[in-house]
C-alpha cells in the first residue's frame, strides 16, 4: 500500500506563510499514524511530538497519532493532509503555541489541584477542534467545560460556584457546538458531560420549542415524503447542496442519490447550529447559518436541501439577519426534501407552483 501525504509546514522564524510537501509513503511495517510521521522524519526531518497521544488533524478531522493504519484509511483513504490542531497558533510545523488554552484554565483556578491538570491536558483536542474556534477566538473552550463536568461530579458542593465561573466568562457555553462530526470517533460522553451543564444552567430549549424567525415569520404546508416514488427528472443539470448538520436523514440521502445532479459538499454542510440555544444566543446561529448558505452559493449550487421544517425556516426566512453578519448578500434559494420528491416525481401542479413563490427565494424551477 502507497500513501500520498500533503504535509503542513511552517516555521514561524523564517516562513511568511505555512506551505504543504508531499510524501509518498510505501508501507511496510508502519501500524499507525504515529509510525508514518516516524517514516516521514527519517527521510525528510520536521517538527512534531513522537508519542502515539500527539493531536493532529487527518483531512478536517481532529484525531490522535495513534490511530492505526487500517482506520486511518477505511475513513480517510490514502491521499491524507495532515495539519497541526490550530493551524492559527502553529510555530514549528505540528507543534503549535497553546497559551490560549493553557490560560482558560484559570477560569476554575480556585477548584483544580494537579491531577485536575493533568485531565485537562488530556482534553486539548477538543479545545481547538471545536468550529466555534473559527468564529469566536475567545470561546471558553470544551476543554473547560468537561472539566467543570468532572469536577462537580467530584465534588457536588463546589456545583453552583463552578457553574456560576462558567456562565459568567463572556462567550460561554452558549457559543457550544457539537464535536461529533469533528473528532474522530468521538467518546459520545464528551457531548453528554457539555448538554448536561447546559441543563443545569437552564440554557437548552428543543427545536420544536425553539421560535426561529428573526426577520419574516413564514407558513409552509410541506406535506408528507411518499416513499414510493418514480423518478421523472433527475436534475441533471443542477448543483445541490444538501444540509444534513450532525444527523443525515436516510429519506434525503437515498432521494439524492436517484438523481443525476452534482452533489457539493463542504464541511459546513455537516455543521451543528447551536439551536438548542438559539433563544439566547441567535446572533452566533446566524453566523454559522451564513456560511451554510455562502459556502453554498460560492460552490454554485442552485438549492440548498433541508429534510426539516424549523431548517428551512431559518435558512430561508433569516436572510437580513444572516446577511448582516456576514457583510455578504444571501440569494441561495432553499427547499424542503418534500418539496424536492414532488418535483423528482414530477408532480409540478398549481398547487407546488403556489408553495414555491411563498418561498423567500422562490427557487423558480416550475
Amino acid at each position: 500500500m502507497k500513501l500520498e501525504i500533503s504535509l503542513f509546514r511552517f516555521n514561524y522564524k523564517s516562513d511568511y506563510l505555512p506551505y504543504y510537501t508531499k510524501n509518498f509513503v510505501k508501507v511496510k511495517d508502519e501500524k499507525t499514524l504515529l509510525d508514518i510521521l516516524n517514516s516521514i522524519n527519517e527521510e525528510q526531518p520536521f517538527a512534531y511530538e513522537n508519542i502515539l497521544d500527539f493531536p493532529l488533524v487527518v483531512n478536517g478531522v481532529y484525531t490522535y497519532a495513534s490511530i492505526t493504519l487500517e482506520e486511518l484509511t477505511k475513513e480517510f483513504g490514502c491521499d491524507l493532509t495532515i495539519e497541526p490542531i490550530s493551524i492559527r497558533r502553529a510555530h514549528t510545523d505540528l507543534l503549535i503555541n497553546d497559551a490560549d488554552f493553557q490560560e482558560r484554565l484559570k477560569i476554575l483556578s480556585e477548584f483544580i489541584d494537579n491531577e485536575d491538570k493533568k485531565v485537562y491536558e488530556s482534553y486539548k483536542l477538543y479545545f481547538y477542534a471545536s468550529n466555534t474556534m473559527n468564529y469566536e477566538y475567545d470561546y471558553i473552550g470544551d476543554s473547560i467545560l468537561l472539566l467543570a463536568a468532572d469536577l462537580i461530579e467530584k465534588n457536588p458542593a463546589d456545583e453552583s460556584e463552578i457553574l456560576k465561573a462558567i456562565i459568567e466568562y463572556d462567550t460561554s457555553i452558549v457559543y457550544h457546538t457539537s464535536l461529533e462530526k469533528r473528532v474522530y470517533n468521538l467518546d459520545l460522553k464528551v457531548e453528554e458531560k457539555i448538554q448536561n451543564l447546559k441543563n443545569k444552567l437552564n440554557l437548552s430549549k428543543p427545536l420544536k420549542e425553539q421560535n426561529l424567525f428573526l426577520d419574516k415569520k413564514n407558513s409552509i404546508d410541506f406535506g408528507t415524503f411518499e416513499e414510493n416514488y418514480e423518478v421523472k427528472y433527475n436534475f441533471e443539470d443542477f448543483n445541490l447542496a444538501y444540509f444534513q448538520g450532525t444527523k443525515e436523514d436516510s429519506q434525503t440521502l437515498e432521494l439524492l442519490g436517484k438523481l443525476s445532479a452534482k452533489l457539493i459538499d463542504t464541511p459546513s454542510m455537516h455543521s451543528d447550529l447551536a439551536l438548542e440555544s438559539f433563544h439566547v444566543n441567535s446572533e452566533f446561529t446566524m453566523k454559522l447559518a451564513s456560511t451554510v448558505m455562502l459556502d453554498a452559493f460560492d460552490n454554485s449550487a442552485d438549492l440548498l436541501i433541508v429534510d426539516s421544517d424549523e431548517l428551512f425556516y431559518l435558512f430561508d426566512s433569516n436572510r437580513k439577519s444572516m446577511e448582516k453578519v456576514s457583510g455578504r448578500e444571501i440569494i441561495t434559494p432553499v427547499i424542503h426534501k418534500n418539496e424536492l420528491q414532488k418535483l423528482v416525481s414530477g408532480k409540478h401542479d398549481d398547487t407546488l407552483k403556489s408553495q414555491l413563490k411563498k418561498h423567500i427565494v422562490d427557487p423558480e424551477i416550475i
